[in-house]
């Protein structure tokens, strides 16, 4: 689908949701509806829709990909409501809009400058149709696995005993940065932190913070218990890479598992098992597939490779539901490649298929690649090898 009907699908939804119309709000949801991110409003209805841009109008209107007439520099709220919604009110009074992101003073706002509608979450709708991409969003996605690609050469050029998990970090951002990576992520969840995302090395592996739900690191204070730490990495140590990219406006999730010098051989592995099992699950995932059905799978070929106590491990009795979760705007979004996400996998979504093994005493290994889910087979996306890399 070409960027400029995305609105038509969104329209022709507003019949059967019973809505009269759609305002939307957050930034990524009006840069793939209208394709820039200036403080907007996008007020959708069953045959029409306009972009009220609050501030950056000059940008906004060199930016956009819909029709210029279709744009107009707009603050206030209640003319909003006045002009266009009060317009369309016979049609009834639920709008929809993204009650997942706004505040409660947002919606107490809205709730008294749109006196009588009801407001519903529309959320679920946008990111659904969100999940299928297009040649334009695919193009954006494979220049950020490019990014991350170029981090991936900063560990094998840079990585070398002695030297903290905050330095190595830093070279790895460092090369996103000149690869065009905007230097920010986004997750749809308030009051989300994290660093930069995880870099995590040797006994550091074994500590997971609750900040998120994976291989976290440690950080560098209780301010933001994730990411790398001042450790300084030993010779031996795995060193777990999992720093994303966004470029374009679109992001891209990898992760590698390094070693200085040769690896135990028990780590050798655990990688080997964990990559059969992803390339197991990108030879055999398809479209209609529902996301719990993948989950299991993958924790049935664990079993068959006899690694059901170390496949998804977080240590302490603490286990994985999860193993993957669809990328594109945001870093994290859906569909939910786990035990309890039972839609469908449609065809050209993009998921992030992110495993990992960790076993007590030894280590940790973890393994994670974008893959284009498609009719014909699957295409991986990331560029870097998908191996253990021990470096001498």
């Amino acid at each position: 689908m070409a960027p400029q009907n995305r609105l038509k699908e969104l329209m022709g939804k507003l019949h059967d949701l019973e809505l009269t119309g759609i305002l939307l709000v957050y930034s990524r949801d009006i840069l793939y509806y209208a394709g820039t991110a200036q403080p907007s409003y996008l007020a959708v209805f069953p045959d029409d829709y306009f972009l009220f841009v609050r501030s950056g109008f000059e940008f906004a209107i060199d930016e956009v990909f819909i029709g210029n007439e279709k744009v107009r520099e707009e603050r206030s709220l209640e003319r909003i409501c006045k002009d266009f919604f009060s317009k369309v009110r016979g049609t009834g009074n639920r709008i929809g809009t993204e009650l997942d992101i706004i505040t409660v003073e947002q919606f107490h706002n809205f709730e008294k400058i749109f006196s009588g509608y009801e407001f519903v979450n529309i959320s679920p709708t946008v990111q659904n149709q969100r999940k299928t991409k297009d040649h334009s969003e695919i193009v954006r996605i494979k220049r950020a696995c490019d990014a991350i690609h170029k981090g991936h050469e900063a560990v094998l050029s840079t990585l070398r005993e002695g030297m903290t998990e905050l330095e190595l970090a830093a070279a790895v951002e460092n090369a996103h940065r000149l690869a065009e990576h905007e230097g920010i992520f986004f997750i749809r969840q308030p009051d989300f932190f994290m660093s930069r995302w995880p870099l995590s090395s040797g006994s550091n592996l074994f500590k997971i913070s609750g900040v998120v739900y994976t291989i976290t690191g440690v950080g560098l204070s209780p301010s933001v218990p994730a990411g790398p730490s001042r450790r300084n990495i030993s010779r031996g140590d795995p060193i777990i890479v999992d720093i994303p990219t966004l470029v374009d406006g679109y992001h891209a999730d990898q992760t590698r598992t390094y070693c200085i010098g040769e690896a135990h051989e028990g780590i050798r592995s655990l990688h080997a098992d964990l990559k059969e099992i992803a390339d197991y699950l990108i030879s055999q995932v398809r479209p209609g597939m529902k996301c719990s059905e993948v989950y299991r799978m993958a924790v049935e070929k664990s079993a068959d490779a006899g690694r059901m106590d170390h496949f998804l491990n977080f240590g302490q009795g603490k286990r994985s539901r999860l193993i993957g979760h669809g990328i594109g705007l945001e870093l994290n979004e859906p569909p939910i490649i786990s035990e309890y996400d039972h839609t469908q996998i449609p065809c050209n979504c993009v998921i992030a298929l992110d495993i990992h093994m960790m076993e007590a005493g030894l280590g940790v290994v973890k393994l994670e690649d974008m893959i284009l889910i498609g009719e014909g087979g699957n295409e991986v996306l990331t560029k870097s090898p998908r191996e253990l890399f021990e470096i001498d």
